[in-house]
C-alpha cells in the first residue's frame, strides 16, 4: 500500500482530534463565564421610580409626598423588614427623580408601630396628608411565592386616592430576601 493512503487517514483523525479539543476547550470557557447577576432591590426600585416618573412626567407637581411602609398583600396591617426597606428605597428613588419626599419619621405626628412602621389604611389618608401637607404618598404591596417576592408600588394623589403613578417588579426569593421577610412569618 502506498505511504499517501495510510498518511490520509491519520491526517483526517488528526484533524478531528483537534477539532474536539478546540470545542471541549469553547466548552469549559462558557462554563468558567459567571453568570450575570440579577438585579437586585435598589436597582429595580430605582427603574421603577424612573418609569413611573416616565409614564406620568406631571407625577413630581405632586410633592410633597410622603411614603407608607409596604405591607404584605395576604394581610395589609402585617409589614416586615423588606416592607421598610423596601419603601424607604422607594422613596428615595422617586426623591432623585425629583419628587420632594417629606421624611415623617422626624415628627412625632405618625403613629409608628415598631414591627409595622408607617402603615398608612384608607381612613387616615386624609388626615395624615394633612398633617404632613402631602400631596401624594407612596404605597405599596408585596407577596411572596415559592421562588420570586413580587412588589407593587404606586404614588396615590392624598386628595382622592388616585393612582398618579406605579410600577411592578420581581425579586428571586433568596436567602437574603427570606431573612427580611422573617418578621411576618415567612418561610
Amino acid at each position: 500500500m502506498p505511504l499517501r493512503l495510510l498518511r490520509a487517514p491519520f491526517s483526517v483523525l488528526t484533524l478531528l482530534l483537534a477539532m474536539l479539543a478546540l470545542t471541549g476547550c469553547s466548552a469549559l470557557d462558557n462554563k468558567a463565564q459567571p453568570e450575570e447577576p440579577k438585579p437586585g432591590l435598589s436597582e429595580l426600585a430605582h427603574q421603577a421610580a424612573q418609569q413611573m416618573v416616565t409614564n406620568n412626567p406631571d407625577l413630581t407637581r405632586y410633592s410633597p409626598m410622603i411614603a407608607a411602609t409596604f405591607v404584605s398583600i395576604d394581610n395589609l396591617s402585617q409589614s416586615s423588614t423588606f416592607g421598610r426597606i423596601s419603601s424607604e428605597i422607594m422613596a428615595s428613588a422617586l426623591a432623585q427623580q425629583g419628587m420632594q419626599v417629606r421624611e415623617v419619621k422626624m415628627r412625632d405626628s405618625m403613629f409608628i408601630e415598631e414591627s409595622v412602621g408607617e402603615l398608612i389604611l384608607s381612613r387616615q389618608v386624609q388626615r395624615l396628608s394633612a398633617q404632613h401637607n402631602a400631596r401624594s404618598i407612596l404605597m405599596g404591596t408585596y407577596a411572596q411565592g415559592q421562588d420570586y417576592l413580587y412588589v407593587s408600588a404606586r404614588v396615590v394623589r392624598a386628595g382622592d386616592a388616585m393612582v398618579l403613578g406605579s410600577a411592578d417588579f420581581q425579586l428571586p426569593l433568596d436567602n437574603n430576601m427570606r431573612s427580611l421577610l422573617e418578621g411576618q412569618g415567612g418561610w
